[in-house]
Parts: structure tokens; sequence; C-alpha cells
């Protein structure tokens, strides 16, 4: 039984239980997301390594997106070839307008989030309507005519060289992001909340409706559920949560580069929910976790990434044939099953 199947209601709870139920397991992520930034805020005063900081606020920019990619993967079946065009466009649009606007981090933030927002109902009013491979290579259309966008429109956007001359990171609330340390602790809480967020969607009743498309558009849209307006609202708000961890990277890199929306790094991100899980919520995370350690410490003894790459990738498909997190789910599953089997004998 996996997670997905592990949370869903039944039948046999009535309205009023569940939704005690849905509360307590606010309560509880809520505790959790709370637990997870005090160790994480702790960290550098026990560690005291730089490249740590680095590697956590790394681990932040990649998760908050590739989290978001399976709101479309696994909760709703739709698979984006394209999702890393909110990635590219929230590191350009908030190191833009850092740079030439000069208006408060936390001001450019909320309009990275609305530029964001409007692209993403654009584009997905186009591509939610249309089915599977179409779907997918439709985002990925998109995602070149914005690569080649910022190629081509080089005065604006620095064209191939990316945005130069580093961002202006004016103190706000005592906070002073040119610090690496509160660069990481924001970094740190943005992770944190993000996760939250998308936590609570895919656990609200919005999130069983995902599910329920996923599983049976069809049965979907004979029940009443407005099955393009939902992939739409999903589209735009996975794509919100991809522009923050655009944001991160722009912070952190202190700039943006056509990179950050070329193709390849939705296949990191399609390839990362591979690695750790799309069935589980915190599968793309610990696949996030573990693409970064498998990408630092290859390149520091081979120059042959590619051919292990190539190798984790086989024997995930062929040996595990699933996510790390989707097979520990499985197995411990399967474990309880027994277990209680052997109570019952």
């Amino acid at each position: 039984m996996t997670e997905l199947q592990a949370d869903r209601p039944t039948g046999t709870l009535s309205a009023p239980r569940f939704q005690a139920e849905a509360k307590r397991s606010r309560y509880l992520d809520l505790s959790v997301a709370l637990a997870t930034f005090a160790v994480l805020a702790i960290l550098p005063f026990v560690s005291g390594s730089k490249a740590l900081l680095d590697f956590v606020i790394r681990c932040s920019a990649y998760g908050l997106f590739t989290t978001s990619l399976n709101l479309l993967i696994g909760y709703t079946g739709m698979i984006s070839f394209g999702h890393g065009m909110f990635f590219g466009i929230g590191a350009y649009s908030f190191g833009l307008i850092m740079q030439r606007v000069g208006v408060p981090i936390p001001v450019a933030f909320v309009a990275t989030l609305a530029i964001t927002a409007v692209i993403a109902a654009v584009i997905g009013a186009i591509c939610v309507r249309l089915k599977e491979i179409y779907f997918a290579f439709v985002t990925l259309a998109f995602q070149m005519l914005i690569h080649s966008t910022i190629l081509s429109w080089a005065s604006f956007t620095g064209g191939d060289q990316g945005l130069r001359g580093g961002l202006p990171r004016p103190p706000f609330l005592g906070i002073d992001l040119s610090n690496q340390l509160h660069l990481y602790l924001a970094s740190c809480a943005l992770l944190v909340v993000g996760l939250l967020a998308m936590r609570q969607i895919a656990q609200s009743p919005f999130g069983y409706t995902l599910r329920m498309i996923r599983d049976n558009p069809a049965r979907a849209s004979f029940i009443g559920v407005e099955v393009w307006r939902a992939k739409l609202t999903i589209f735009v708000l996975a794509a919100l949560f991809a522009s923050m961890g655009g944001m991160v990277m722009a912070l952190f890199v202190s700039g943006a580069y056509p990179e950050f929306a070329y193709w390849t790094i939705s296949g990191e991100a399609i390839f990362i929910n591979m690695l750790g899980g799309v069935t589980t919520f915190l599968g793309p995370m610990v696949g996030t976790v573990l693409l970064l350690i498998l990408n630092d410490t290859v390149t520091r003894l081979t120059e042959y990434y590619g051919i292990v790459l190539g190798i984790v990738i086989l024997f995930f498909a062929i040996g595990l044939r699933k996510g790390l997190m989707d097979f520990v789910v499985e197995r411990i599953a399967a474990r309880n099953d027994r277990a209680g089997k052997r109570g019952r004998t």
C-alpha cells in the first residue's frame, strides 16, 4: 500500500471523524515542519561548514522545484516536460526586478510570484486541455520558447551570459541576504513553508480531487468535477512553488543564467522524482538530496558523470522498478501486513 493509498479517506469514516482526522494531520504536519526548521537552524552552529550551508541552500531551491513537479506528476497524472520554465522565470524575474527596479526583496518576491502566476495561467489554459503526450510536449515547446527568448533578448536578459553584476540585496526587517547565514536561514524557511503548503494542498479535499482526476478523469467529470479548471489551478500553484525555487537559486548564485530555463533542468526534475519516488510526498525531496550528493561526489572522482548517472537510472528502473521512497514505503507496508496476519493466526 502506497502513501497515496494509505492516506485516502475510506467510506467507513463519518464526516465529523474525517474532519477531526484532517485537523489532527494538519497539527502533526505543522509540528514536523517546526521541528525540521529548528534542526536546520541549529545545523550551522553545530557544523560550521560553509560547504554544508551551500548544499542545503541548493537542496532548498531544487527541493521546492521538484516537489512542485510532483504535484503535477504524482497527484494529478500530468507529466510536464517543461516545468523548468517556471524555475527560470522565477530566477530571471526576481533578478531583473532587483537589478533594474531596486525595490525591497519582499516586494520583488511577491512581484515575481505575480508574474509567474500570469504566465502560468496563460500557458496552462492552453496546455491542460491536452492529453498525455500532447500536454508533455507542448509544455516542452513553451519552455524552449522561453529559453530562446532569454538568449535572443540579450539587451534585457544578458543573453547567453545571463544576468551579470550580481543582485542587490538591501537588508529588510533586520535580514541581510548578502550574509551567508541569513541566506541559509531564509532558504530553509522558504523550503519548510513551501513544503508545508504543498503538503496541505495534497491532503486537502482539492488534493483528493486531483487524485480522482489522475485515476479516472472521465468519472471525475461525470460526477461534476470541472477537470480542466482543477488542472489549471494545480498547474499555476505548481508553477508558483517552482518559481520560489528559482528565486532561491538566483540569490544563491547572485544572478540568473539561461541553463535555469533550458529543457535539461526539467529532465533533471523528472529524474529526481523517479529517483525519490512519486507516490510519497517526500520522495522528490529525498531524490533531490541523493542526486546532489551523487553529483558532488562523482564529479570530484571522475569525469564520466554521465556513465555513473546512467547506471543509477538503470538500477532504479530495472532493479527497484520504483523510486527509493516508493520502495521503502511498500516494504514497510508489506512487513506490517505480514505482522498483522501473524497476529490474527
